[in-house]
């Protein structure tokens, strides 16, 4: 059981940290991404918009074969990376931020993109007018005014790439204490009959995500709203 509690111990800490890199990419990508397409026209708008959002509905299976045709050793940017800089990401916790990260990114982007877009247009407007820099519009406005939406669509992402298994098990495997996250290890817990072990695991990993969850509830804009009585 001690043996238990550490791998545990171990597969919980290796999930935080794929997750929270993968949030912290989600956050400055998904941003950045939501800000431009809730600010700008231009064509392909939508079907960028579809393609950003298509891992929400693809199979994490489909996800992790496109991963594993993108960045494998023989894949389009893993040859050149291995060939040029010797990287390997096939089978590493790198290889799991990159699979968490696709898989996470539309809870991310898609609440940021709304936040954006119910930020007055005309408060930027007015600055603009007064000569207020861009970036400083961005980050004085529109960010302080679409952080709760945003920092909910962040803590749904992290949920979701904290519990993120075909596409990270696809692409970094199961290495016990390497890349073998709570999700994975898990699954292995059940095929090896360690019913205590799945038990345990299951327990942190639901804690955990509730949490997460709970938090992202009392942080959507429309919660104060939602609790005032008729």
């Amino acid at each position: 059981m001690v043996a238990g509690m550490d791998a545990a111990w171990v597969a919980l800490g290796l999930s935080l940290k794929v997750a929270g890199l993968a949030t912290v990419i989600n956050l400055v990508l998904g941003v950045g991404v939501g800000y431009l397409l809730a600010r700008r026209s231009f064509p392909g708008r939508d079907l960028l918009d579809t393609m950003l959002t298509l891992p929400l509905v693809l199979p994490p299976t489909v996800l992790g074969y496109y991963l594993l045709v993108l960045i494998g050793r023989r894949g389009w940017i893993g040859a050149w990376l291995h060939d040029t800089f010797g990287i390997n990401l096939i089978f590493t916790w790198q290889g799991a931020v990159i699979a968490a990260s696709i898989v996470a990114f539309p809870l991310v982007f898609k609440p940021a993109r709304a936040a954006f877009e119910a930020v007055d247009g005309q408060l930027e407007n007015a600055a603009r007018v007064l000569g207020v820099p861009e970036p400083a519009i961005f980050f004085r406005i529109s960010l302080p005014l679409a952080w709760r939406g945003i920092l909910a669509g962040v803590l749904l992402g992290f949920a979701r790439a904290l519990g993120e298994f075909g596409a990270t098990l696809m692409v970094a495997g199961s290495i016990p204490g390497k890349t073998q996250t709570l999700s994975v290890a898990v699954y292995e817990a059940v095929q090896a009959g360690q019913d205590g072990l799945a038990n345990l695991l299951v327990l942190i990993t639901s804690l955990v995500c509730v949490s997460v969850l709970l938090a992202a509830t009392w942080l959507a804009p429309d919660y104060k709203r939602r609790r005032r009585p008729v």
